[in-house]
């Protein structure tokens, strides 16, 4: 029988590799980890890469068995969900793999200028009501530059034509340099171990017979990034296990 919310709670507030940050607690609690994620929990000098909205953690832990070089944090604030990720990684004893627990929001109190290599956003909310609480606006991007290198990479993995058409946009108008993009990923030249990768969430869209589309570019840290002025047509649906949205077409 599988553990309630209540026991997976219990489980992760004991695991070494869970940091759990809510907004009820960070205003109280500084975090002393910032800036020194390598030095103090790694006890390395690789690379650090973020899974944001990382879900139950499949890339986060997927990603950390292919490049032992690297180091991967997932960033949720749904730890029901974290402890899939939490739980595997520990029991196979990776010590690249950590997992945070707060609102993304609030990203940025946990990561020093430049300490941040790469962003993952898979399969995030595609929030098309409120531009400021989508994962590639201006708003997120913004708190995303005082922790990554510059010129750090993001990566978008999505079912959402609506986030994949406004991410688009947002690259074309603040000229950001685009390495790959696709709307089609798993009928292109680009799919590979890493983009083959498939979420518990994401199995469930391609069985829905959805595209999945996949954008990576680079985030500088020079120019005012503004939003893009432009009207995009709604998803018909939202993501998996989602209402429909219904009376409107396009959002800004």
């Amino acid at each position: 029988m599988g553990k309630n919310k209540l026991e997976k709670f219990a489980d992760m507030a004991g695991y070494p590799h869970v940091f759990e940050y809510p907004y009820s607690v960070v205003d109280d609690v500084p975090f002393e980890m910032k800036g020194n994620w390598n030095k103090q929990f790694f006890k390395n000098d690789n690379p650090i890469v973020l899974e944001l909205g990382c879900g139950r953690g499949e890339y986060t832990v997927g990603l950390g068995r292919m490049f032992p070089d690297k180091n991967f944090i997932g960033v949720d604030i749904k730890g029901a969900r974290m402890w899939t990720g939490a739980t595997e990684s520990l029991e196979a004893g990776m010590k690249n793999v950590a997992f945070l627990r707060t609102n993304i929001e609030i990203i940025d109190r946990f990561f020093a200028s430049g300490e941040v290599s790469e962003i993952w956003l898979t399969f995030s909310d595609p929030q098309m009501k409120k531009a400021t609480k989508r994962l590639t606006s201006t708003y997120f991007m913004e708190r995303y530059r005082r922790f990554l290198k510059d010129n750090g990479l993001v990566h978008l993995k999505t079912d959402s034509n609506f986030m994949f058409t406004y991410t688009r946009h947002m690259i074309e108008k603040n000229q950001l340099p685009l390495e790959f993009i696709t709307d089609d990923l798993y009928h292109s030249d680009l799919v590979d171990d890493i983009l083959g990768i498939r979420t518990y969430y994401e199995q469930q869209w391609l069985d829905r017979g959805l595209n999945i589309k996949y954008i990576k570019f680079m985030l500088p840290q020079s120019g005012n990034l503004q939003e893009p002025d432009v009207e995009i047509e709604l998803d018909e649906y939202r993501s998996y296990n989602r209402s429909k949205r219904s009376g409107l077409k396009t959002s800004k």
